[in-house]
């Protein structure tokens, strides 16, 4: 499966957090972790880097959220924790999950 990409001239080849799943995934066989990351005030943060570790600590992915905040992750199932850091601060958030889409927030404070 093919994710849509943002620009290449904008700096940037990762996955477009904004984009919608493709029609054709089946959640019945994949992990997606999705979410928002806001500041104490629950405004969104645009341009935070969120970072994906797994059950033991260790580094497993990072994507830039998106203008809105958002931020996607295509996982297996099991336990994670989102460490999102910003200029608004940073803020973890662990989560338990299993097939199909887990919608999540994280909260950043300095």
């Amino acid at each position: 499966m093919t994710a849509p990409v943002a620009s290449t001239a904008a700096g940037c080849a990762a996955p477009d957090q904004a984009a919608p799943l493709p029609a054709n995934l089946d959640l019945e066989k994949e992990t997606v972790i999705s979410g928002v990351v806001r500041a104490a005030e629950g405004e969104v943060v645009p341009g935070a880097y969120v970072r994906l570790l797994d059950s033991t600590g260790e580094f497993t992915a990072e994507v830039v959220t998106s203008a809105a905040g958002q931020f996607r992750f295509f996982a297996a199932p099991g336990t994670w924790t989102l460490r999102a850091l910003s200029r608004h601060g940073n803020g973890d958030t662990t989560v338990t999950v299993g097939r199909g889409i887990t919608e999540v927030s994280v909260a950043v404070a300095s």
